[in-house]
């Protein structure tokens, strides 16, 4: 869905400051708290906005380690439904996978994974093997996250506005 200049200026605010509201947004954008709301709905309505709710920090709850586990899933055999659903719904019960992505190349799945200590990401990986339809997983652990995930500049490119250097990005 394509946006605008403003759209994208009101999602660069509300990213910055989730707990503007639409009366302040209006008057810092110089627009109607009217054309806000609407344009937040239609944004929502779309699925440009998907969240509205705090971005939480899993080494802030104590899950200090991130890993990236790429999983071997036991190929299907025709019967109708693909062996990633599956997997993917099963896997979506363990509390530390964060995200779980079909992949290309040697693996069939790649997902990313938290846990408190070296010692419990290996808890934490054999519970993901135990998981019907999964044959054999690798991991990596994340020493560092250079650039966090943002979508900023993926804004500022759609509305027009080009890519800004910015630190907070």
């Amino acid at each position: 869905m394509p946006i605008d200049e403003l759209d994208g200026r009101l999602i660069e605010l509300f990213t910055a400051e989730p707990r503007v509201g639409v009366l302040e947004a209006s008057r810092r954008l110089g627009v109607a708290r009217g054309t806000v709301q609407a344009r937040l709905d239609r944004l929502a309505r779309d699925g440009v906005i998907a969240g509205h709710g705090p971005e939480i920090d899993p080494a802030a709850l104590g899950y200090g380690v991130t890993a990236f586990v790429t999983l071997q899933l036991r190929q299907s055999r025709g019967r109708g439904q693909s062996g990633h659903d599956p997997v993917a719904a099963r896997l979506a019960q363990v509390p530390e996978v964060m995200e779980a992505h079909t992949i290309t190349g040697p693996g069939d799945m790649l997902c990313r994974v938290v846990a408190r200590s070296n010692t419990d990401l290996q808890r934490v990986i054999d519970v993901i093997v135990d998981v019907e339809g999964v044959e054999r997983a690798s991991s990596v652990i994340s020493l560092a996250t250079q650039v966090r995930y943002r979508t900023l500049p993926l804004v500022r490119a759609a509305a027009g506005a080009g890519p800004r250097r910015h630190p907070s990005d």
